[in-house]
């Protein structure tokens, strides 16, 4: 049994909690059809987002030296990073070169991928995520279990308690998801105002103007970046896009096919630092990326804009959770992903697939994903026994007519009597 069987199977163990788990996330599934079937041109931009996607793969290098062309000739500085460890450095540096002991920051897989709170938290540094979702599984401890609703599997009594053991709720017992929100609004405010510098990821990097494109529905990518006096950006060298008129195309999707909403509540667009403030660095950081994009069978997972809904639609993530798997982006995404990461510490992830090819069914962008999976099968090896017997033993009825029809006619009687029994 792999790491990711054991995991769902002690998920699966409370009944009532996996039905709702199950059942939320087929619900945004289900909006995101409504939206999709709402547009009659949805399966041309899906077309259309996986050509742009496959065209900037392929000249990533030329959009990469024009939007940090564009990003300096606005003002901003930009660095490079070449793996995580450059990425945390170069951030370190910033602040300290600032005498900046606190930052706030929007959510950003990038900064999860790297390690950056922990790093700069050893180092001296407040970090204080100001995304509502983010924020509590920081107070928890915990890592996210969804890229976009990183604290879904939390109820509103374990938030509420969280809030009252941290002092940032003061009405006991008021589990309230409003009041809650509230609250949390309040202890993020003084955050905004006390943060010598804010961060935010980026959905998009527009190279033909340098610009960062940040899809939010709370405004606290707004909040970071108003308030503190130092802006830093992360980008992953993926997330350029060659202009405009692309971004109109994946703007159109990306929140439908997220939450099954027509757009986010808030589209920021940060081109150079505020007036008052003293700089914006864009930091581009690869850490791999380059490296997969050469691989041929893979590299297709770099076109993600990280919209979370081949995780909505996932039988198997639906049914066993995030934490269930061991990278920390889970789904099909994930398991791939982690493949490309660290093959032999994530392969366990590779039975966390029912080969459904739902995944890539609804994938905004057109990512093989399930194909993916299945070739990462293939070169694992990691095929048990009685599923190698089982398989050998198909293969042979499969490939001999006669064989098969002897095995179908003794099943036959069988089948007659399940439909007897069903009338």
């Amino acid at each position: 049994m792999t790491q990711h069987s054991k995991k769902a199977r002690a998920f699966l163990k409370d009944a009532r909690y996996s039905e709702w788990h199950d059942a939320t996330f087929w619900a945004v599934r289900s909006k995101r059809d409504a939206m999709a079937q709402g547009l009659p041109e949805w399966e041309r931009l899906r077309e259309k987002a996986s050509a742009i996607k496959r065209h900037t793969l392929s000249h990533l290098d030329e959009y990469l030296e024009q939007f940090a062309a564009q990003a300096e000739k606005n003002g901003a500085v930009v660095h490079w990073a070449a793996d995580a460890d450059e990425f945390n450095a170069i951030v370190f540096d910033i602040l300290k070169a600032a005498g900046v002991k606190k930052i706030v920051k929007s959510k950003s897989m990038l900064t999860e991928e790297c390690g950056m709170n922990p790093y700069l938290e050893a180092k001296g540094i407040e970090v204080v995520e100001t995304d509502l979702g983010e924020r509590i599984i920081q107070l928890m401890g915990q890592r996210p279990s969804h890229i976009v609703m990183p604290a879904v599997h939390l109820s509103p009594d374990q938030v509420g308690e969280l809030f009252e053991r941290e002092g940032i709720s003061d009405e006991i017992g008021n589990h309230d998801p409003t009041y809650l929100t509230y609250r949390a609004r309040l202890s993020l405010r003084n955050e905004f105002l006390t943060a010598g510098a804010g961060m935010t990821g980026a959905n998009f990097g527009i190279a033909a103007t340098g610009d960062i494109v940040v899809c939010t529905n709370e405004g606290n990518a707004d909040m970071s970046t108003s308030c503190p006096r130092l802006h830093i950006a992360a980008l992953g060298l993926e997330k350029v896009i060659p202009d405009y008129d692309c971004l109109a195309v994946f703007q159109r999707m990306l929140c439908r096919a997220g939450t099954g909403q027509p757009t986010t509540s808030y589209t920021s667009h940060f081109r150079k630092a505020r007036p008052g403030a003293e700089a914006m660095h864009i930091i581009l950081v690869d850490n791999g990326r380059s490296e997969w994009i050469g691989n041929p069978d893979h590299w297709e997972s770099l076109k993600c804009i990280r919209c979370g809904s081949c995780m909505n639609t996932c039988p198997v993530y639906r049914r066993s959770g995030g934490f269930s798997y061991s990278y920390f982006i889970p789904g099909p995404l994930g398991v791939n992903l982690g493949m490309l990461r660290d093959f032999e510490a994530h392969k366990g992830n590779l039975s966390a697939c029912t080969l459904c090819m739902s995944c890539q069914s609804v994938c905004p962008v057109k990512i093989d994903l399930g194909e993916q999976i299945y070739k990462w099968r293939q070169m694992s090896g990691a095929i048990p026994g009685a599923k190698k017997a089982l398989c050998k033993g198909m293969s042979m009825v499969y490939n001999h007519p006669l064989l098969y029809k002897a095995a179908t006619g003794v099943l036959k009687p069988f089948h007659s009597m399940d439909l007897e029994k069903d009338e």
